[in-house]
């Protein structure tokens, strides 16, 4: 597999989304399902392969019932 160029921003922000995955017991795949994302998809945020567009960031704050500010408390490249 090709590795992908990360950004600094994308891999502390992916890192902050693991983080709270984890921290509500659930696996990638649980997570995709609630948050209506593939679970790759999920993958690719968590390593910070992906460039998150608005809409699925406020996927993924919901899923997590967070406020999509939160996501990004004290995030630092």
């Amino acid at each position: 597999m090709k590795r992908q160029n990360t950004n600094p921003i994308s891999v502390a922000f992916g890192n902050k989304i693991r983080d709270l995955r984890k921290s509500r017991g659930l696996s990638q795949e649980a997570f995709a399902g609630i948050a209506e994302l593939d679970r790759s998809y999920i993958g690719g945020v968590e390593r910070g392969n992906r460039n998150i567009s608005l809409i699925n960031i406020q996927k993924i704050a919901t899923a997590l019932n967070l406020e999509i500010f939160e996501l990004f408390k004290d995030i630092h490249e």
